[in-house]
């Protein structure tokens, strides 16, 4: 994660917008996510313009500002002369006032230490030995050539940046003093915490928070009578804006062919042909129109245009009511020497890169479409990508765009339910070889494009879901082509405006139900006979054993009578005498 430059991760997801646009391609893609590579940014600033979703994070140095001024220490502040465009201000007087009610214990413009800068340009040039000169006033763009064109490293000018000179200005008259930078970079930032010498960095638009929490309106200071401190004229309040550099200069070293470049395709294609320059003075600027259009500018309603003539106004007045005194060379050293910074990209092998161009459907040069949707330039800068694990292979475009047509094709194809799609007029659009078995239709699909729905089934689930925008279905629908059944579900699809319509085969479920329901019948028809017969066979049963109950119970009584009436004689082996002849 980067300490100055990141991505909200909810808004960012498969854009790729500020990959196409990054000039270093220093943002990883992985699991649909932007982060910035900070080893290989130069916080151009340039993704945070064009970033759709705005989903770039500045990170706030407002926090340490805040405990800053409240420590009670000396806190100074060296403001970039483009606070005249994005402030709306004439002067620098009531900035002035404004930073002192926030607790600043006192303010400078860092035109002060451009204008040191550009005096040690005046003794680097006066050696002669440099064959071309590089402007070393943006740090965006030393740190493009530090990382990415060593070749112009020669040239870059071995002296301070602005900012950095006039933080050594202040430490130096005043050793205990806290430095903040208030400015439209970014990458100031950076160059501020590895300097050592700026304990914080703001952006303007981070000194409008501050300013709006302590309710401190410039427009109510502005329009005060304000006694500036007394200075000689300072031309490098012109560095803002193109050409800013050399304006600063009251007169210009002879040697040298003076140009001025701005933007990030200009620059390198400027650092990439240096060798073939001979004694140019290259004033580079990362952002177009120079630093009244940095990243973290405040624009105003007229544009670059007005930014620019409101900065040079600011010199011309500067120039036309101060006096033009030499200013007195501070006895601080700003000479630097920017080192080599490299990175961990390594090269890919042609192995490497023909594997990831193989596994993305690309085998012959002329699979190599080179579209940029990915965010690279060329397949095979993206093949080094992936190698280094800078992104992932399916950010391909193209291949995932085949992949995903012919997986939706096979699946399609080769599903066991039929698949209709029809337009507003009802007529068939596309199906596949399941529906046709349905519906009973012979030879290819081709042949039934553009053929009423109508001449296969009745349609009203289409018409409904046509007419009212909604799904439908019918869970039971016999069709009369074949005399088979479907369960139709059909879909709306708005932006296509046709209708999706899927058809799964119950025929066997309906034939199923039918024998079930028949073998229910037979089965109940079954039980009423049984029923019926085991009625009659209990009613003659009962009447049978009622017959005999009868005849038992008069014989019975026949006994009981005759043994109470002690008539009946026994014989010796005690049966009655009569006993053949008795019935019983």
């Amino acid at each position: 994660m980067s300490d100055f430059l990141e991505f909200k991760k909810v808004q960012c997801k498969d854009c790729y917008r500020c990959l196409r646009e990054c000039p270093v391609k220093a943002i990883d893609v992985k699991e649909h996510q932007a982060k910035i590579i900070e080893e290989r940014c130069i916080l151009c600033g340039h993704c945070t313009h064009v970033c759709p979703q705005e989903a770039k994070i500045v990170h706030s140095e407002v926090p340490v500002v805040r405990d800053l001024l409240a420590s009670g220490q000396k806190i100074f502040a060296t403001v970039a002369p483009a606070f005249i465009s994005s402030l709306g201000q004439k002067d620098f007087g009531a900035l002035r006032i404004a930073l002192a009610k926030l607790g600043f214990a006192d303010a400078e413009e860092t035109a002060v230490g451009a204008q040191a800068v550009v005096e040690a340009y005046k003794a680097v040039l006066a050696k002669g030995e440099m064959r071309n000169f590089i402007t070393s006033a943006c740090p965006a763009a030393c740190n493009l050539i530090q990382k990415y064109f060593p070749k112009a490293l020669p040239y870059l000018a071995p002296v301070d940046s602005p900012m950095v000179a006039h933080a050594k200005m202040i430490r130096h008259e005043h050793p205990d003093a806290k430095v903040v930078f208030i400015g439209p970079c970014i990458a100031k930032k950076r160059e501020g915490a590895e300097s050592h010498l700026i304990d914080a960095v703001l952006t303007f638009e981070e000194l409008r928070t501050l300013l709006a929490e302590k309710e401190i309106d410039l427009s109510n200071i502005s329009n005060l009578t304000v006694t500036e401190k007394p200075q000689p004229a300072n031309r490098a309040k012109a560095f803002p804006v193109t050409r800013g550099i050399i304006r600063s200069f009251d007169a210009l070293p002879e040697g040298y062919t003076y140009l001025a470049i701005d933007g990030i395709d200009r620059c390198m294609q400027a650092l990439e042909k240096i060798e073939d320059l001979d004694h140019v003075f290259l004033e580079i600027n990362i952002c177009p129109d120079g630093c009244i259009n940095g990243p973290c500018s405040i624009g105003n309603n007229g544009g670059m245009l007005k930014a620019e003539g409101d900065v040079l106004a600011y010199v011309e007045r500067e120039l036309a009511t101060r006096p033009h005194t030499p200013p007195t060379p501070p006895e601080v050293d700003f000479s630097y020497m920017h080192p080599r910074l490299r990175n961990h990209s390594r090269p890919a092998t042609e192995k490497e890169i023909e594997d990831i161009l193989h596994r993305t459907g690309k085998f012959r040069p002329e699979d190599e479409l080179n579209c940029g949707s990915c965010g690279y330039s060329s397949c095979r800068e993206k093949a080094w990508a992936v190698v280094n694990g800078y992104a992932d292979i399916e950010m391909c475009l193209p291949y995932m765009r085949k992949r995903a047509e012919s997986l939706a094709v096979e699946i399609v194809r080769n599903s066991p339910h039929g698949v209709l799609l029809v337009d507003g007029d009802m007529n068939i659009v596309d199906l596949n070889a399941t529906a046709m078995k349905m519906l009973g239709m012979g030879g290819s699909p081709d042949n039934f494009q553009k053929r009423p729905l109508g001449d296969f089934f009745p349609p009203i689930e289409f018409y409904n879901a046509y007419s009212q925008h909604r799904n439908t279905s019918n869970p039971r629908l016999r069709l009369q082509t074949t005399g088979n059944y479907i369960e139709l579900t059909v879909n709306y699809l708005e932006e296509q405006n046709l209708l999706f319509g899927l058809m799964k085969d119950i025929t066997a479920e309906v034939n199923y139900d039918t024998k079930l329901k028949k073998v229910k019948l037979e089965t109940i028809a079954t039980t009423d006979q049984v029923i019926m017969k085991q009625m009659r066979v209990a009613q003659e049963i009962a009447s049978l054993l009622g017959e005999t109950t009868a005849e038992t119970k008069v014989a019975l009584l026949n006994l009981k009578k005759m043994l109470a009436d002690g008539q009946s004689e026994f014989t010796d082996d005690g049966r009655p005498s009569d006993w053949k002849t008795a019935k019983v």
